[in-house]
């Protein structure tokens, strides 16, 4: 079968809303020695997505002219180039976040190369990657769940296994049950740990219990979730925090985090802002670890399905629903809407398509 010559892509003309999506067929560049050519056949949304369509990302980020959209996706190599060894036509793969982030720390050059912001995105049929990027999905995960993984899945794991690692028997707070924060909770029970999750929903709430959530905080009815998690662990505090919030939410998990424990800086859900003062403060006179995160890297990733292989059932990816291609603006406004537990999905293609070059 021959390779297509075009693809199928979601762009942004214009940058003020999701709603400015359209749509185009594109020409498929000629594939690259160390490149292959993969078919998506799903992609995930994040939060991150909403934010670059109303440019209020980090301020305005330098993305291409007519951005293609989205960083992550699951698909099939249908083509490999002539230099690229380790990876063959039909293999189900991911790409990393960043393109370019292998190992070790980011730096400025890696965080260019973050998809679906300084370079094009994965919201389209068919893409190259450079093939270090890549990443093979573990056998039991279908695209739609593989599509979860690059940044929400990542990201929880590069958190609970940094410079602190987590361990049986620590206490986790989880904030919200938005992909990162599901996906925390999972891993830390995989590994042991007790976990606490907020949410402001109580169905929301008892799906977090089905998925191993010791404690339930609703932090409508318990606006002083901080000093109910004091309350849980005996006045100690908890050892690590999955912080979702940002300016809104930091002030209390400072105040619900144990001296010497970690606080992983997620997002920015959150905008009500906390003076400077007392986030040094607390810093300081509770010995604590802020530590920005950032998503990881291919060396991370690949550590992170080795984990999920070895505990399918219970970090089995929570998908809330999935849209068609052709679906993808109601796709966003469902993210939009903060309706959905763990991830939303769109399914790009349905068939697998082969061909070599």
């Amino acid at each position: 079968m021959s390779l297509p010559t075009t693809s199928r892509q979601w762009y942004f003309p214009k940058r003020g809303s999701f709603e400015d999506l359209r749509q185009r067929d594109d020409p498929i560049p000629p594939v690259k020695p160390t490149e292959v050519l993969v078919k998506t056949h799903a992609v995930s949304l994040q939060f991150r997505d909403l934010m670059l369509a109303n440019q209020s990302y980090g301020g305005k980020v330098a993305s291409p002219d007519d951005l293609v959209p989205c960083s992550d996706m699951a698909g099939e190599i249908i083509a490999v180039g002539d230099s690229v060894s380790g990876w063959h036509v039909g293999d189900r793969v991911c790409a990393n976040f960043a393109l370019d982030h292998v190992y070790g720390d980011v730096t400025p050059a890696i965080g260019l190369t973050a998809l679906g912001g300084f370079v094009h995105g994965v919201l389209t049929q068919y893409r190259t990657f450079p093939a270090h990027s890549l990443v093979a999905i573990p056998n039991h995960l279908s695209y739609e769940e593989a599509s979860t993984l690059p940044c929400a899945g990542l990201t929880a794991y590069n958190a609970l296994n940094g410079p602190v690692k987590i361990k049986a028997g620590d206490t986790v707070l989880v904030l919200g049950t938005g992909g990162v924060s599901i996906f925390g909770l999972q891993f830390a029970v995989a590994a042991g740990a007790t976990v606490i999750t907020t949410s402001s929903s109580n169905a929301k709430l008892e799906l977090a219990r089905k998925l191993g959530a010791t404690h339930l905080i609703n932090y409508r009815e318990t606006p002083d979730w901080d000093e109910e998690v004091m309350n849980i662990t005996n006045g100690r505090g908890v050892d690590h925090i999955l912080e979702v919030g940002g300016p809104g939410t930091l002030e209390k998990s400072m105040k619900a985090v144990r001296y010497g424990g970690s606080i992983h800086l997620i997002g920015f859900l959150a905008q009500t802002q906390t003076p400077l003062t007392r986030i040094v403060s607390r810093s300081v006179f509770k010995n604590l670890m802020l530590r920005g995160i950032i998503v990881g890297s291919v060396a991370q990733f690949n550590d992170m399905n080795r984990m999920l292989e070895a505990n399918p059932e219970v970090t089995r990816p929570v998908i809330d629903k999935v849209f068609p291609f052709d679906q993808a603006l109601k796709a966003y406004a469902y993210l939009q809407s903060q309706a959905h537990v763990g991830k939303v999905v769109i399914k790009v293609a349905d068939s697998p398509v082969t061909a070599k070059i």
